[in-house]
């Protein structure tokens, strides 16, 4: 007996009227070697049987958003456009780095103490350091690059180096 596995690269995932899972972008977060395995794993097994049987420590390792922020990149005529998803964090905890080929996002997760009275019965909110880098499609001016904040979403907006622009070529 013959299984054919299907691969998904960055194939949007949503939930359709029969509420069966549809894949969402996936995150490609530095240095996360279980991304490949839980992919593959998704087409054999539905996502929800998966998350019930791994263990907290293991999903920490996994899943932990503070570890991982969510981006979307957007190619503009001239500038590319790097939006990351880091709810709860204040500038003040962020640092953002760039090079003509990619962007690095550094943070500290800060939250309360971890109760000292009591057993946890769920501890899923997200603390301590992250980074996140993410390669760029094209050569940008890191010295004109700009960062905002705003609603727990960071934007950066880097210009395109002259020569790394997107031409036409006319076929003859």
């Amino acid at each position: 007996m013959t299984q054919e596995l299907r691969v998904h690269h960055n194939e949007p995932r949503q939930t359709n009227a029969a509420n069966t899972q549809i894949q969402r972008g996936r995150r490609t977060p530095l240095f996360t070697p279980f991304d490949e395995i839980e992919r593959l794993f998704d087409d054999l097994v539905p996502s929800t049987l998966f998350r019930l049987s791994r263990s907290p420590i293991t999903r920490n390792l996994v899943d932990n958003p503070a570890r991982t922020p969510s981006v979307d990149l957007i190619e503009r005529d001239n500038e590319i456009v790097l939006r990351a998803e880091v709810p709860g964090i204040d500038k003040e905890h962020l640092d953002t780095s760039v090079d003509e080929k990619s962007v690095t996002i550094r943070g500290d997760v800060t939250h309360e103490e971890q109760e000292s009275e009591g057993d946890y019965y769920r501890c899923e909110i997200a603390r301590g350091e992250f980074a996140r880098s993410v390669p760029l499609p094209f050569a940008i001016d890191a010295d004109k690059a700009r960062a905002s904040l705003k609603d727990g979403v960071l934007e950066l907006v880097m210009p395109k180096l002259e020569g790394s622009k997107r031409r036409k070529i006319k076929i003859k």
